[in-house]
């Protein structure tokens, strides 16, 4: 979800790498590996910085290897030049031999956006690109809702995120987008009661086309002024969507909205790992019952386990009952098994949630501050953070991107 480019009839982002060390450069392969390959363009550029400016400043992320001790000495001053005619505009990850305090501390005062000391790990590479250039991006932030299984009710809970963000006091001038990544069974658009019209099929005959003209006309429009991308169902469609069109996508989405809201499909992706990397706040949903908390718990771990401690899935345990007696889980219970990954429970209102569906109108339309809204707004918008416009760090709207401030479509 990098600043897009049209490469080759695909939407790519640039990562140029600057090394003459072959294991690195295998390890920068791997890191990019097919799946991200989706997602960047590689650029070797050898070792000289001062060649590889032409390049390097038309990249979303640039990774510069200084090398051992006699090479550093060279490229020092090459980096120093390069940042401050680039100045921050362009993240650069600089990789070094081994850690040195004085060598930090100078990359530190040439503001680099981050440093890497060898070996590094494919997993951590491919992570630090996403995030420096997310740290980057503009200030869109991303709620992503991802489903422990089917049926616990994820989609409603991001459609009342929306449409709460929208409404929130503090947000009142941001543009919000909910965008329905369940490509084959959404159900976002049917939710709202307005028509679905993202044409993957256009954009993938002509992923070179799709910037923000193109996604005006394919936006739908809430009367509360949320704006919505979803594709007509396609249940028997079986066909997967490549994780180009998906991230180039999603990074015009972010050059044009100020909040983003996802909701996934519970199948994972050859796109999902981007998403995830890539959002401010990630919220795995779950229904209240044990096996659902064990799902739950077992996504968490596995999302940890495939993508490093970077993403921070909080787990939301929708329609719970609370009783005064009797059997059940309680709130003390969900705390202790999941943990700190513990978000909150929302309420079972099936009388209102229903009503509100089968109308396609916001909760509050239907029932003015009923339980499960207001427990979306406390999810949603912090008592801390109230004051703020900005969040945890897809952090960084990551997945981390150079993108411009925009104008709305």
């Amino acid at each position: 979800m990098l600043n897009d480019r049209s490469v080759g009839g695909k939407s790519k982002s640039p990562l140029v790498v600057v090394s003459t060390d072959a294991k690195f450069m295998q390890t920068v392969r791997s890191a990019f590996n097919s799946n991200a390959m989706d997602e960047f363009l590689f650029v070797e550029c050898g070792a000289n910085i001062k060649s590889a400016e032409r390049e390097i400043s038309g990249a979303a992320v640039a990774i510069v290897d200084l090398g051992a001790a006699e090479q550093r000495e060279k490229h020092l001053p090459e980096l120093q030049h390069l940042m401050g005619r680039i100045g921050r505009d362009l993240p650069v990850i600089v990789v070094i031999e081994s850690f040195s305090e004085v060598v930090a501390r100078i990359l530190v005062q040439m503001q680099v956006a981050d440093i890497l000391v060898k070996p590094v790990a494919p997993l951590d590479l491919r992570a630090a690109c996403i995030r420096v250039a997310r740290t980057k991006a503009a200030e869109s932030q991303i709620y992503t809702f991802l489903p422990a299984a089917g049926g616990v009710g994820a989609t409603t809970l991001a459609i009342q995120s929306a449409l709460t963000l929208i409404g929130g006091k503090t947000r009142q001038n941001l543009s919000t987008c909910l965008v329905d990544l369940n490509f084959h069974h959404g159900a976002c658009a049917d939710y709202l009661d307005i028509e679905a019209r993202l044409n993957l099929k256009e954009i993938e005959q002509n992923p070179e086309r799709l910037d923000r003209q193109l996604l005006e006309g394919m936006l739908s429009h809430h009367p509360s002024g949320l704006a919505v991308i979803a594709t007509p169902s396609l249940p028997t469609d079986l066909a997967s969507v490549e994780a180009s069109i998906v991230m180039g996508l999603l990074n015009v989405v972010c050059q044009c909205f100020d909040q983003i809201v996802i909701d996934m499909p519970k199948a994972w992706q050859l796109w999902t790992d981007g998403i995830v990397l890539g959002s401010n706040r990630l919220f795995v949903v779950s229904e209240a019952t044990v096996p659902g908390i064990r799902k739950a718990k077992q996504l968490v771990q596995s999302i940890s386990t495939r993508l490093g401690q970077q993403p921070h899935p909080k787990v939301i345990v929708n329609r719970f009952q609370r009783k005064l007696f009797g059997t059940g889980l309680n709130s003390a219970d969900l705390a202790k098994t999941l943990g700190d990954a513990f978000a909150c429970t929302v309420p079972y209102n099936y009388k209102l949630v229903r009503e509100a569906i089968d109308r396609g109108l916001p909760l509050d339309e239907v029932q003015k501050n009923s339980d499960v809204a207001v427990a979306v707004r406390r999810l949603i918008v912090p008592r801390k953070q109230v004051k703020s416009s900005s969040f945890f760090q897809w952090s960084g709207r990551s997945p981390a991107l150079n993108l411009s401030r925009r104008a709305h479509p």
